[in-house]
Formats: C-alpha cells, structure tokens, sequence
C-alpha cells in the first residue's frame, strides 16, 4: 500500500526551541529546506497560515522553482479571498508548477486570530461559510460555462475561470475535530487531517469521520486520513529520549513555565482538536508504542505538537501502527527542522517504505 509523507516548510529558520533570528523570508533557507524534503523523499510539504506569516502562493511559487518532483499542501482559510478569485489563483499556480499543488482548508479555531485579518464570524459560521466556498470552488473549477450563485455568504453572476487546475482539480485536505468539521470535511475533503492522539482515540476519530462521509453518499473507503506527529529519533530509544528531555526543557525555559504561553491566541479559543491533545496529555505523558504529550502540555497544544520518541525502528513501527488503523498521509515536522528532515531521509522514511513493500 502507499502512504503519503508530508513535511513542513517555513521561510526562516524556527520552532520552539529555536527562536526566530534573521530575515522573516529568507530565500536561501526556504529553498534549502525545500530540496531538503525532496531529497529525503517526501511526497508533500505543508505551508502553514498564520496571520503573520509570508504569503502561502508566493511561498509554494518560490519553493516549486528550486525543486523538481515535491508537492505543495497550501494552507488556506475561506473568509478572505472570494471563493471565484480563489478558485483562479490556486488554478494558476497548480498550472505554473505542474500539477504538484493540493489545498488545505482551515475554517480557523481562534476567533483572536481571525480577526487578525477582519473576520468577526463567529465559529459557527465560519464552517458554514466554508461549505459554502468549497461548493463554489469546485464549481468554478467544474464548469465550462460562466456560473451564478446566491447563498448565504456569497452571490455573484457570471463567473468564470479559463484556468483550471492540471488535473481539473485539486486534492483537497480539511482539518478539525469538531462536530462541524466532520460534517464540512466528510462532504468535501479528499483527505482529512488529524493531529497525533493515541491510537484508540484517533480510531474513534477515524470512524467518526467516515461515518459523516458515508451521510454524504460517498464512499468512506476513498477518504484519506492523515496524522501529524513532532517525531524525536535517536540511535537508540534511551539516545531518543535524552534528546526528547532536552526538548521539553528548552520549551518549558521558553515559555517560564507557564503553560500556553506560545499560544498565539488566548488558551480559552483553543480548538477541539487542541483540547484532545491536552486531555490525552493529562491521561499520561507515554500512550501506545511512542507517543509523547508532553510536549503538547508545554505549549498549551498550540498546533500538532505530540511526539513520537525513539529509534528509528521504533518510531518506524509506531507510525505504521496508525497505518494499520486506516491512517494514509504522516505528516511529519521537526523540532530541528532542517536538520530533521535530513535524518528522517537517511533513516526513518526508508524503513516505512520498506515495511509496506514488504507488505504488498
């Protein structure tokens, strides 16, 4: 069976043990953590949104221009672009790299980081208005003719794009774990993207989600399922976990002990998924094979922030664990994070890889 490795890119160096130094968009740093992920063999790489960050499009535009083979998981939140102009920009670019884009859909947990950029909606709202979008998108994508649309967030006439994606359209990937994320995600996404909890809990979250697929008439089986972890490897489990300790040190200096202090949005707008991940936290630091919430606690689980701690072998093993549950996609990013792209091309990918030719 396949399974699809999906990094992180950024445009300067950072994380949270190493604090952001130097430009906020350095060239040469972005396009070497780029070929990076190519090299090691990723399929993917997310770019993330924040209301702070670089501009996602003209990241995915630059970083495709150093790299040959690596796709792009552009991060995008419905709400500040019209879905008509969205549909044509995201069109263009998959055009202009070569079919390697896919979209990943974020409705927005914190309404502190909305409107950051004028979205007053509440959260509610925010998930209807992405149904609604993503109805228009394909829409545009789908039709030869100029199309019209009266709903509740958006109404034009005539639209049109002479631009579509290579493929016709884009592999569409949805987070949450809300009631209205299963909902919005079971009807439109292609691959659905959760953080990393421990295996029975991510199961529960697995079934939950096919089951609102299957509501919508489509067949649960082709949805993907993806699960993002911080993995932690040393030569050895006992070298792994030094190096963990040393991790959860810095961030705990970083953030004076006071947990959510990272948070980039008040600790009470925290998202579903973000509280999950604290209650796994609370339950016990070690669940299953390797997973590791303690990192989440430090941070107040701002963003997937669980690790998964040992030797290759082990960490290897407990990623094909959640393959073994349904999982399709890992989507993998470090707390060193060039570096770590690198050691997982070397001696973490290649032994999944091998485990499931071995499988087939």
């Amino acid at each position: 069976m396949a399974v699809e490795f999906v990094g992180m890119i950024r445009t300067a160096d950072s994380s949270e043990i190493r604090p952001p130094s130097g430009p906020a968009v350095d060239r040469d740093y972005l396009r070497r953590f780029a070929q990076a992920h190519e090299e090691a063999g990723f399929d993917r790489v997310l770019i993330g949104y924040h209301s702070w960050d670089a501009d996602g499009f003209a990241v995915a535009s630059y970083a495709a221009a150093h790299t040959g083979r690596l796709g792009f998981l552009l991060a995008h939140r419905p709400g500040f672009v019209a879905p008509t102009l969205a549909a044509r920009k995201l069109a263009t670019v998959d055009q202009l790299i070569g079919g390697r884009l896919a979209v990943h859909v974020i409705s927005g947990a914190s309404d502190t980081e909305q409107r950051r950029d004028g979205d007053y909606s509440d959260k509610a709202a925010r998930y209807r208005r992405t149904d609604e979008y993503l109805d228009v998108v394909r829409r545009v994508w789908e039709s030869e003719e100029p199309i019209d649309h009266e709903g509740e967030f958006y109404r034009f006439a005539g639209a049109r794009s002479e631009v579509k994606p290579v493929n016709g359209s884009l592999p569409i990937y949805f987070g949450g774990s809300s009631a209205d994320a299963y909902r919005v995600g079971g009807k439109h996404a292609d691959t659905f993207a959760l953080w990393g909890e421990p295996l029975a809990e991510t199961a529960e979250q697995i079934a939950a989600i096919r089951k609102s697929a299957a509501e919508h008439g489509r067949n649960p089986d082709e949805l993907g399922i993806s699960v993002s972890f911080r993995p932690i490897i040393g030569r050895t489990d006992a070298e792994a976990w030094e190096r963990a300790r040393g991790v959860l040190n810095t961030i705990s200096s970083r953030t004076s002990g006071s947990p959510g202090a990272m948070l980039a949005f008040p600790s009470a707008e925290r998202g579903v998924g973000s509280q999950r991940l604290l209650d796994a936290a609370d339950k016990g630091e070690r669940h299953d094979r390797a997973l590791w919430t303690a990192p989440a606690k430090a941070t107040g689980a701002a963003g997937n922030s669980t690790a998964l701690v040992g030797s290759p072998e082990t960490v290897a093993q407990a990623l094909l664990d959640y393959v073994d549950i349904g999982v399709t996609t890992l989507l993998i990013r470090g707390y060193e994070p060039l570096e770590d792209v690198e050691d997982w091309g070397r001696h973490l990918l290649p032994l999944v890889r091998q485990e499931l030719a071995n499988r087939s």
